[in-house]
């Protein structure tokens, strides 16, 4: 199924994201994690590209038995970094043999240790290029990345609109965002696309938070910021790990009751190959569908 037809569906999409596992037993929690949320009947899943690289192998090869074993629609990760024209030929060869209708087109980070992006020889250097690339020799669905509080590489939020409209002209189809948990970020970020003419489909990405130490570390990569009220009510469980895992899901159902009752296309959770906070919010949902009275902030394009 292409994701562009879940977008058509009266009711929200919701994807899951995963990452490959770099041990068996990693592997094996990985898919007790996509065991445990399956009931919940995601419109797809994704699963990422290690920096660098660095996963490549193991993108293709979860990708792949996520949509063969599990019968789930799968979203494939790929990255510019480290890669020629001709191998990222060959991943995209091996994601179209294994029944794979769609690919997120990233630049992806620099390697670890590199602070500069450098395209390899006979590679390419831009999410932009990696897209015109994708849609101009396959026949896949191509979604793009964006970032609600500008990438750190931009000038400015408008710089950065400006390219992710290069993005979307090359072919990408529908967008997700990077995490945030203030969602007037989000509003404020697609009322400025549509006034670019960006008028694709903006999935929300949302994080339920399982421990907070590690999704300070996830924010400080990706330069998200954390609102001072949340960061005080985590200070003050004292690293109590089960506590926060209680606050982080009360203020992701919170968070996305918000977005979908503003209209926003659906969620799409980071859940960090755990099931738990990402069940129970999504569940939540499930149960008070604050779509259906929904008061949309922003005109959704038809």
């Amino acid at each position: 199924m292409r994701i562009t037809e879940a977008f058509a569906k009266d009711e929200p999409v919701f994807s899951f994201e995963f990452f490959p596992p770099k041990t068996p037993e990693g592997v094996d929690q990985l898919f007790e994690t996509i065991e445990a949320l399956k009931p919940l009947e995601p419109d797809f899943v994704s699963v990422t590209y290690g920096a660098g690289g660095s996963t490549r192998d193991g993108t293709v090869e979860i990708a792949e038995r996520i949509k063969r074993e599990e019968g789930i629609e799968t979203m494939a990760h790929l990255s510019c970094v480290g890669a020629t024209r001709e191998e990222l030929a060959e991943i995209l060869d091996r994601y179209a043999a294994a029944g794979i209708e769609n690919v997120l087109a990233l630049r992806g980070d620099p390697p670890q240790g590199q602070t500069n992006f450098v395209a390899p020889e006979g590679g390419l250097k831009s999410a932009a290029e990696l897209t015109e690339f994708i849609t101009s020799g396959w026949d896949f669905t191509v979604g793009g990345a964006c970032f609600p509080e500008v990438h750190p590489e931009a000038a400015s939020l408008e710089d950065d609109l400006r390219y992710l409209k290069t993005k979307v002209d090359a072919g990408a189809q529908f967008l997700i965002t990077q995490l945030f948990f203030d969602n007037s970020l989000y509003w404020n970020f697609v009322e400025r696309a549509r006034e670019m003419g960006i008028h694709v489909p903006i999935l929300p990405g949302v994080i339920p938070i399982q421990s907070y130490e590690q999704v300070v570390r996830i924010c400080k990569r990706c330069d998200a910021s954390i609102p001072p009220e949340l960061d005080a009510a985590m200070q003050e469980l004292g690293g109590d790990v089960e506590a926060e895992r209680l606050l982080g899901v009360a203020y992701a159902a919170r968070q996305c009751e918000e977005l979908l009752a503003g209209g926003a296309p659906g969620i799409h959770f980071f859940a960090l190959n755990r099931a738990p906070g990402t069940r129970a919010v999504l569940s939540a949902l499930r149960a008070s569908r604050p779509w259906e009275r929904a008061h949309p902030r922003i005109e959704e394009p038809a």
